[in-house]
């Protein structure tokens, strides 16, 4: 039995959901966002409660009920509060900053990296060795989170590269360590 898919989405205050066939609509103080469901998945709302059911235990049935219900409620949470990835920055020479809305950042190539800001994102750089991506949607800002960090991944040695805040770089020692 699905746990998650059986916990009711509590609709907050300001926020107004729709049902309209297969897609939810949910719209926010920050943002409007949608979700086409599978059509397997009932989705009901009762008195500023969400609930998310299925028509029998089959595998695939099971697994899309869960996941219905965690979109919904993070579709919830996007428009009220938001998501944010902040990511940090570390290297001699490496550094970050916005030329409108476009990131631009020196990563130790011969050349800049340029990327352009996604739709309904928005990206912040309060010190040069930091990027702050904020939005609404949780899947575009981890998605843009990870093509940024793509750009130059953490490397073990000496920790240089684009790594997110809160994550931990095991660092190995170099070969003077194997005596």
């Amino acid at each position: 039995m699905s746990r998650i898919g059986l916990k009711p989405i509590v609709i907050p205050a300001g926020v107004d959901v729709s049902i309209d066939g297969n897609t939810v609509t949910v719209k926010g103080p920050k943002d409007t966002l949608t979700f086409d469901k599978h059509p397997n998945i009932a989705v009901d709302i009762d008195g500023g409660v969400i609930n998310c059911s299925r028509p029998n235990d089959n595998k695939e049935n099971r697994s899309l009920h869960g996941l219905t219900r965690a979109i919904i409620a993070n579709m919830v949470t996007g428009v009220t509060d938001g998501f944010k990835k902040t990511l940090d920055v570390n290297g001699v020479g490496y550094r970050v900053q916005m030329q409108g809305k476009d990131l631009v950042m020196n990563l130790g190539y011969s050349h800049q990296v340029i990327m352009t800001t996604p739709e309904g994102l928005t990206i912040e750089c309060p010190t040069a060795n930091q990027i702050v991506i904020s939005g609404a949607d949780k899947q575009k800002v981890g998605q843009f989170a990870a093509q940024v960090r793509e750009k130059r991944p953490p490397e073990p040695y000496k920790g240089k590269g684009i790594k997110y805040s809160d994550e931990h770089i095991r660092r190995k020692e170099g070969k003077a360590g194997k005596k």
